[in-house]
């Protein structure tokens, strides 16, 4: 008995190996939350070896500054938030390759296994320029009208904002702030069939530009963005 339970014990192992061989290509979708705002994201990859695979990656990341705080204008009757001294919205695209090496396998029966990686690629960044509702005195002088303005920080203050604009103004000034990314972490994933993906991902984020990102209007901005952050995934295993 105790041969036979050996001998089930050695087949389910080999079959699981198998799976792991045989199922050598994946791809799935993420969410990702950083410590500067959120994005989406997909990967492609397969299995060069048991133990290394090359992934292809391509995610849309909201980005802020550190210093961005929302504000209303309490003189403005309905006034809507606006985060004074923001000159642009960033938006960043990330196209990319790299490496997931595994450390620890999966057991048998399930549990969880444990990757390293490293991301390398293009960081394609997109700047919206920031437009608000604007207080303006009328010629007779009896009240304010509410005009549509792109934010200047030399004639836009507190006491004159009324409010955001919607966010559909500003889409055709938008400008490309090309630059380049290194991402790492650990890959942790739970899923018990082998066919589908399911893992968790922790790791941090450099976002280098030639030029610092023009986000805040009396803040530093900086040429170099590094961001810490959390994704789950989800995808399937196929060949």
């Amino acid at each position: 008995m105790l041969l036979i339970g050996f001998n089930v014990h050695s087949q389910e192992l080999k079959l699981n190996d198998d799976v792991g061989v045989l199922l050598r290509r994946e791809k799935s979708y993420y969410l990702n939350l950083h410590t500067n705002g959120w994005g989406i994201g997909y990967r492609v990859g397969k299995n060069l070896t048991g133990y290394l695979k090359r992934m292809y990656e391509i995610e849309f990341v909201s980005m802020k500054h550190s210093k961005e705080i929302k504000s209303i204008n309490p003189g403005v009757q309905n006034s809507k938030s606006f985060v004074y001294g923001k000159l642009n919205s960033f938006y960043v695209l990330r196209p990319g390759i790299g490496l997931q090496k595994v450390i620890n396998e999966k057991p048998y029966w399930g549990g969880i296994q444990l990757r390293y990686f490293g991301y390398l690629g293009g960081s394609i960044g997109f700047l919206k320029p920031t437009y608000l509702y604007i207080l303006t005195i009328t010629p007779t002088g009896d009240y304010y009208d509410e005009t549509l303005e792109k934010y200047d920080p030399d004639k836009h203050f507190i006491d004159n904002i009324a409010g955001r604009a919607p966010f559909y103004n500003g889409l055709d000034e938008i400008k490309i702030h090309p630059g380049a990314y290194f991402k790492g972490g650990l890959n942790f994933e739970y899923g018990t069939n082998p066919e589908k993906l399911k893992s968790l991902e922790l790791g941090f984020c450099l976002d280098a530009y030639p030029k610092s990102v023009p986000i805040m209007a009396f803040d530093e901005n900086n040429n170099f963005l590094l961001t810490l952050y959390l994704s789950i995934h989800f995808g399937k295993r196929y060949n």
